[in-house]
Parts: C-alpha cells; sequence; structure tokens
C-alpha cells in the first residue's frame, strides 16, 4: 500500500456475534472528517479492537485484530487494498476474552480481560504473527464482586519512551509495569500501582510530555492523574477527578461505565467517553499536566460509546457507538476543547476507530 492509498483512512472494528461486518475501511475526508466505507471483512471474529504496524509485505503496513471471544487469538491483515486480507495465521493468546492489544519491541502484545493475562506474540518479517512466546497471569481480586472477582487484564501498551510495557487490570484496580525484552519476548514485573480500591481502572491515556498518564475508571466514572517516571519505571497516583457532573457519577451504582480517555496533542485537554450517560467528558488540563478539571459534556451522537479516537491531526474526534451501531464524529474546538457533531456513519456493533 503506497502512502497515497493508505493516507486518509480509517479501520473500524465492530462485534461479528451481535451483527458487526467485522473490520470496515473507510476513507476520510481531509476537509470534513467525513468517513465513507470503503469495504469490510468478517475474516476475525468479533475484532474488538485494532492496532497498525509495519511489515514487509505489500505496502508495508500491517493492520492487527484481536478477536474477542471465549479462546481468544489475535491476527494480521494485509490492507494493501479496500478489502484486508488475513496474514498469515490467526493465532491463540492462550487466553480469553482478548479486549486490547499494541506493538511495543517488535511484538504484538494483547490484554485478555477474560482470564486476566497479558500475552506477547513476535511479529515475523512480512508482518504476520508466529505463536504466543509469553502469557503473564495476573493476580489479585477487588471489592465490586460481580466484575472483581479477578483480575481482568482490560488495556496494554507501551509508555512513551518505548522502554516499559504498561497493563490496565479492572479487577484489581492496579497498573502494571513489566520490561519485555525484544529478543525472546519475555515481559518481566517491574512493578505494580495500586488505584482507589473499587475503582474499575479500565484504560490510560499519556501525556505528550510524557510525564504524566491519566486512568480512566470504569467502575466509578473519575480519573485518576499520575505521575510517570519513565527512567525508572515508576506510576504514581497523585490526583482522581470526577468525569461526569454532581449528581450524575459516583456511588456503588454508577449510572455510566467511561470507555476511553483520549488526550489533546498539544497536552490542554482530554476527553473521556461515557457509556449509558452516553456522553463525551471534556476536562482541561493545566499547564504542567497534572490537575485535570471538568469542563463540560456533550452527546456522543450515539449510544454506548465503547471507543473515542483523535484523528491525526488533532482536530477531530470520533466516537465508536456500539449499541446504536454508529460512528460520529466531532470538530473540536481549539480553545476550549468542546466537540461540536458534524456528522455519523452506520456501523453496527461498533468498536474500535483507529486513523492510518
Amino acid at each position: 500500500m503506497d502512502s497515497s492509498n493508505s493516507a486518509g483512512r480509517a479501520y473500524i472494528g465492530s462485534f461479528t456475534s451481535a451483527g458487526g461486518r467485522g473490520i470496515t475501511v473507510a476513507a476520510v475526508d481531509e476537509e470534513t472528517g467525513a468517513l465513507t466505507v470503503l469495504g469490510t471483512t468478517d475474516a476475525v471474529p468479533d475484532p474488538s479492537y485494532l492496532a497498525l504496524g509495519r511489515g514487509t509485505g505489500p505496502g508495508g503496513v500491517v493492520l492487527y485484530a484481536v478477536s474477542e471471544t471465549e479462546k481468544g487469538a489475535a491476527a494480521a491483515l494485509d490492507i494493501s487494498d479496500d478489502v484486508p486480507r488475513p496474514l498469515g495465521e490467526s493465532r491463540p493468546v492462550d487466553g480469553n476474552g482478548p479486549t486490547h492489544l499494541a506493538l511495543a519491541g517488535g511484538h504484538v502484545v494483547t490484554a485478555n480481560y477474560g482470564s486476566g493475562s497479558v500475552t506477547v506474540l513476535p511479529v515475523l518479517a512480512d508482518g504476520s504473527l508466529g505463536a504466543a512466546g509469553c502469557v503473564l497471569a495476573h493476580e489479585g481480586s477487588g471489592p465490586v464482586v460481580e466484575r472483581q472477582e479477578g483480575p481482568h487484564a482490560h488495556q496494554i501498551l507501551p509508555d512513551p519512551s518505548g522502554n516499559w510495557v504498561l497493563s490496565v487490570d479492572l479487577g484489581t484496580d492496579s497498573v502494571r509495569i513489566c520490561a519485555l525484552d525484544p529478543d525472546t519476548g519475555e515481559l518481566r514485573p517491574h512493578g505494580e500501582t495500586a488505584l482507589r480500591p473499587g475503582a474499575g481502572p479500565r484504560h490510560l491515556g499519556f501525556h505528550p510530555a510524557g510525564g504524566h498518564a491519566y486512568v480512566l475508571n470504569e467502575l466509578e466514572p473519575t480519573v485518576t492523574v499520575c505521575r510517570w517516571d519513565a527512567v525508572a519505571g515508576v506510576l504514581e497516583a497523585v490526583g482522581e477527578t470526577p468525569v461526569l457532573p454532581a449528581g450524575v457519577s459516583g456511588g456503588s451504582n454508577p449510572v455510566s461505565y467511561p470507555s476511553e480517555v483520549v488526550v489533546a496533542h498539544d497536552g490542554r485537554f482530554l476527553w473521556v467517553a461515557n457509556r449509558g450517560h452516553d456522553s463525551i467528558s471534556v476536562l482541561a488540563l493545566d499547564a504542567t499536566g497534572e490537575q485535570a478539571s471538568l469542563v463540560t459534556t456533550v452527546s456522543c451522537g450515539g449510544h454506548w460509546p465503547r471507543d473515542l479516537a483523535l484523528d491525526p491531526t488533532g482536530r477531530r474526534l470520533y466516537a465508536a457507538n456500539e449499541r446504536s451501531g454508529n460512528v460520529s464524529w466531532f470538530a473540536v474546538d481549539p480553545e476550549t476543547g468542546v466537540p461540536a457533531p458534524e456528522g455519523s456513519l452506520e456501523v453496527p456493533a461498533a468498536s474500535c476507530v483507529i486513523f492510518a
């Protein structure tokens, strides 16, 4: 896939078990942000999360997907054409219900929610995946019995320095920090940061300066602000901010279940998708990145926003609304950070959006 073909494309994951098309490829209009479907494939069951990487195959860009099934898997796809094609074998992750994946140190790493583990799979020269080489099981539980009876790894990603891999575990109210050996694919535990019991951390995002991370909690709709020391590999919680107005958030049965946090490219704002409340929260960050304050909430343009993504320019936000079956997009006001609705595309059971 040459650069002219890859520019201005979005890849949308969806749940095939709920009527989704699998992976949808869409063109992105540079002027309006509008999405136009180019092709779809259901070659991967329930591809709930996607990531892009490099390979030596056609075009040099490879799409990776988790298969969020009971016997979880990860797959590589050739995206040199409008319809992605499997590249090599789909590989078992030796864990249940993988919900997230990322590229780190020449490997694909997955967070397996059902089994509470993380898996490392080598990326081969052509971009396809080798068999799982390392599976690291989390241990622990939390006070919310129906959701935290054991570990539930929900997200895994490298830090901005590339020296560490962090996994966010909803079941144990913690974030684990590991070192990944790029030669062997071994994940070596380095540390674990405990967060407030019962918060249920789901995802995190890093400040562009690299010194702070923002952990989004699902069971209590808040963001935990953390300092991040990339030299020592230490994450330290320093504050917590509600992502919904007073009277909406909090309590043992919150009406909203936040799903994704996105940080502005310039570090001035962060945005949160709220399922149930069906909104996007806008939070302002101070100059240090250590203070977050809720500015407002706006409608997500659908129901049950599972994912939220900035386009590469940072000027637009896209929400994947799972239960209403659409992806909506918004123009971001550069002064206030408030998103204004611009359009929507039907995508049944939408689960995530990423951009080439």
